[in-house]
């Protein structure tokens, strides 16, 4: 196809109610398979819709690293973060937020192709499944998912290209190009306001279809999309618009059924669903994509040279807010528990008895050991076999407490983070009395050490609206210098990616969002 920006190959992708793993990548794109024969029954058009799901987790534009929804995970949710740390001074442009205005490049490019390639495949879908074979409430359950799927890429997009709410002049600011068809041609950019109003139609939409079908997934199949996942994208989609009615509501809605996961569970790796978890990108030993994986750019136990030279660590100023009584704090290397120093400029330990101390939590026989490293995320084969995790109810019931707090319900707010962290057992000494501006750092805190390396950071920060402050190690923190940056909510373009070059080149009614 003339535009490949937009719209990839459906991949058929031999997934849906079945549980052998070696389907997953029974793949035949549309090139040799036509769009008749992809939707002539229920049963194949099911196929197509979890091949949206493949797209989270394949490699993408044959570049290193390019993983479907890990990337943005790691190289734009945790790298250019606040709370998160690594020693890779040689990626400061892209950690300190100084590629927004590179249009031309591929950092910037990604994101777009990526989750337009979601939107294209969702339209082809939604536009075709009404006239396959089969019963109207598989056909409702698939048109559901391609519904929520092309919601959740344009929610994500939203926050990578668009001007946080905020800032949008109640939405009047420029939103997205939404191709919601199979036309390829010019298109004016959406408002804001406009973007929103699709997401919130197409995930309303999608819930009358999940619940008129009577359909629902088996939970063994995590990576399924369902009516909760519906509800989770809801959630946080109404949190960035700032609608905390909706966001409080979806939230509730979006945890049903998904108890808050075990201590034990908690400390078991973040690499296998549990029941806490409501949506996942599926990853199996059969299906590794090696050193391109999420997990072997994170994973404490992974072999990648990613891991082994620059471990991920969570910042010293968060990590000595947390509580001694919580059990999150031991997943990370408490530098208190060791009477030996670490390297003034860059936190690495050369110590042998701290270095045996890392290999007794799981670290690679080869792997450096830093001040605050994580053991909260590991792989389940190397180099970085895991199941990504994408929702949680313990992001829920975090929304629900913002929710609750710009509702100017105190209580409301308190009890959804005592639920998260002392009901939960995660701390049982913790309570929560705060109100005010006290209260608003509590959620922030909380979502900082809970989220922590899942891809939440900079997009929370970008969309409180507050700047960006890394104190390096002889400031009192645990940044390298060339990452120990400060810069404020209205500097750096706003926090807004600038719409590709492909894009605008191609698409001659799309505008630039250059806002300083």
């Amino acid at each position: 196809m003339k535009r490949n920006i937009l719209i990839i190959s459906i991949m058929i992708i031999s997934l849906i109610a079945v549980s052998c793993s070696k389907d997953y990548l029974n793949t035949t794109p549309s090139g040799s398979t036509s769009t008749e024969t992809i939707f002539k029954t229920t049963g194949e058009a099911a196929l197509a819709v979890n091949g949206l799901g493949k797209l989270m987790t394949m490699q993408h534009l044959q570049a290193q690293g390019f993983n479907g929804e890990g990337t943005v995970k790691m190289y734009y949710g945790n790298y250019q973060g606040k709370h998160f740390t690594v020693n890779m001074p040689g990626w400061a442009v892209i950690i300190n937020s100084d590629y927004f205005r590179n249009l031309d490049d591929i950092y910037d490019y990604y994101p777009w192709y990526y989750y337009y390639s979601i939107t294209g495949n969702a339209n082809t879908v939604i536009l075709n499944i009404d006239k396959a074979l089969g019963t109207d409430s598989e056909k409702k359950y698939i048109k559901a998912q391609a519904l929520s799927y092309r919601s959740y890429a344009f929610m994500m997009l939203s926050q990578l290209y668009c001007l946080r709410w905020s800032d949008s002049n109640g939405g009047a600011s420029l939103g997205l190009v939404l191709r919601t068809d199979a036309s390829d041609g010019d298109k004016e950019r959406s408002t804001l306001a406009e973007t929103y109003k699709k997401i919130y139609d197409d995930l309303d939409e999608a819930i009358t279809l999940f619940t008129q079908s009577g359909i629902h997934r088996n939970n063994k199949l995590n990576y399924v999309m369902d009516i909760e996942v519906a509800y989770a994208i809801y959630a946080r989609a109404a949190l960035n618009r700032q609608d905390y009615t909706k966001a409080q509501e979806m939230a509730v809605k979006a945890r049903n059924g998904y108890d808050l996961m075990s201590v034990a569970d908690y400390k078991a790796g973040f690499s296998n669903p549990n029941q806490e978890w409501i949506w996942s990108a599926w990853g199996s030993s059969d299906e590794t994509l090696y050193y391109f994986s999420y997990f072997a750019y994170i994973a404490y136990n992974s072999s990648s040279s990613a891991v082994k030279n620059s471990p991920k660590c969570i910042s010293k100023e968060l990590f000595d807010k947390i509580p001694d009584t919580d059990i999150r704090k031991s997943l990370f290397f408490n530098p208190a528990d060791y009477n030996e120093p670490y390297n003034a400029s860059t936190g690495q330990y050369t110590n042998s008895t701290v270095m045996e101390a890392g290999r007794a939590k799981g670290t690679n026989p080869s792997a450096n050991i830093y001040a605050y490293m994580q053991f909260k995320i590991k792989c389940n084969d190397q180099p970085g076999v895991g199941h990504m995790n994408i929702f949680r109810s313990s992001e829920m019931y975090l929304i629900e407490a913002e929710a609750k707090y710009f509702l100017k319900d105190a209580n409301g707010a308190q009890n959804a983070l005592i639920a998260l962290n002392k009901t939960s057992g995660r701390d049982t000494a913790y309570t929560c009395t705060k109100t005010g501006d006290e209260l608003l750092n509590e959620i922030k805190n909380y979502r900082g050490l809970e989220l922590w390396g899942e891809g939440f950071d900079w997009f929370d920060v970008k969309r409180w609206g507050d700047s960006m402050e890394r104190k390096s190690f002889a400031a009192g923190g645990s940044f390298i210098s060339d990452l120990a940056v400060s810069f404020g909510s209205q500097e750096k373009n706003k926090w807004t990616w600038f719409i590709p070059s492909k894009e605008i080149n191609y698409n001659k009614l799309a505008k630039q969002n250059i806002y300083d």
